[in-house]
């Protein structure tokens, strides 16, 4: 890591609504498996509590799986549930723990998707409103339990990503059509949460371009038909958007220097967090696919700190480099570089 100015940006409070944040480093949701049953125990509360400690404002949790069937979509894999009297007791240490060292916390709430052999095109309105009703007794219960806001998660080809998208929604009912009619399951997702905690609670909307199958994918193919998508999830009380790209430096649109939050901020005036391998030296995928790690040097996050001083984007989600050093954010703010733990594939094996 280095860098010819200051990062001091970086760490300068900010309020987002009635949420006071003591920085503008937020630590990306990043699945991490360590919930047997569903239920994070004390050593997920501890994992939290440590990037809190050490410099980062908000944290969004690793995606935890609402009440529904088939909302979790990986077998043998302990995603953490956002249900049921154990597992949100284990959700409320986690809020306690973060709160008493000094950072904000919200839980991303995530429906994977539909069984392997289903596609939202076979979805009744009745399925519609259970899992409708699923987000936002999600909602409630954070609220309940201390949580600062909620992240809804409608990106990279998960479930209210798939309604967004022409190639898995061909419905020809109302929650399907032109881009502005298929974001109508999301709409009714946010309607349903705004109703559950009230006017002032934030709501987060996770959105990408890209799929997990589809690193090339584009929703919406110019500013014009990205300003179209946003209205309505504006109108529906989404107060910021987590503009999810793999890398932050890149422009989303030809003619403009604005990456993904840069866009969204443009056009719809609400705060937006960008991310995107901040604090790697290249996108996160070809850390596995590559083996790079260990011998690699972080890039400058020269361009990063002067797009955050052109007030392009508000916040900075950090990934993988938060997952491996829970000290990074303090690390880069006391310019203590040479402290910094590089990133590898195995330190998604173990939760620190």
């Amino acid at each position: 890591m280095n860098t010819s100015q200051s990062v001091q940006a970086l760490f300068q409070p900010v309020t987002i609504g009635n949420m006071k944040l003591p920085s503008r480093i937020v630590m990306a949701p990043m699945t991490r498996g360590f919930s047997p049953g569903g239920i994070p125990g004390p050593d997920v509360a501890a994992y939290y509590r440590r990037r809190a400690e050490n410099g980062v404002g908000l944290i969004v949790t690793e995606g935890t799986i609402v009440n529904h069937p088939e909302a979790h979509q990986q077998p043998g894999v302990a995603v953490p549930h956002f249900y049921g009297e154990q597992a949100l007791a284990g959700w409320s240490k986690v809020v306690s723990e973060v709160h008493e060292a000094g950072g904000k916390v919200i839980p991303q709430l995530w429906h994977m998707g539909l069984n392997p052999d289903r596609s939202v095109n076979e979805l009744t309105e009745a399925e519609i409103r259970d899992i409708v009703e699923a987000f936002a007794q999600a909602a409630a219960d954070a609220k309940r339990i201390g949580f600062d806001g909620i992240e809804l998660h409608g990106a990279h080809g998960y479930l209210i990503d798939q309604f967004f998208w022409e190639k898995t929604n061909q419905r020809t009912d109302r929650y399907g059509g032109d881009i502005v009619a298929r974001t109508r399951f999301a709409v009714e997702v946010i309607e349903a949460c705004r109703q559950a905690v009230g006017p002032d609670y934030p709501i987060v909307l996770r959105i990408s371009q890209w799929k997990g199958s589809d690193y090339s994918a584009k929703l919406a193919e110019t500013p014009e038909q990205l300003g179209q998508f946003l209205a309505p999830l504006v109108e529906a009380g989404v107060d910021i958007f987590h503009c999810s790209t793999r890398r932050f430096w890149q422009p989303e649109f030809d003619g403009s220097e604005l990456n993904l939050a840069g866009w969204v901020k443009q056009l719809t005036g609400k705060p937006t967090i960008t991310v995107g391998s901040i604090g790697l030296d290249s996108e996160v995928t070809s850390y596995f696919s590559e083996g790079k790690g260990a011998e690699a040097e972080s890039t400058s996050i020269d361009k990063l700190i002067s797009k955050l001083d052109r007030q392009e984007f508000d916040l900075v989600a950090v990934g993988r480099a938060l997952l491996v050093d829970p000290a990074w954010a303090a690390k880069l703010r006391d310019g203590r570089w040479s402290e910094m733990t590089p990133f590898t594939p195995e330190a998604a094996k173990v939760l620190y």
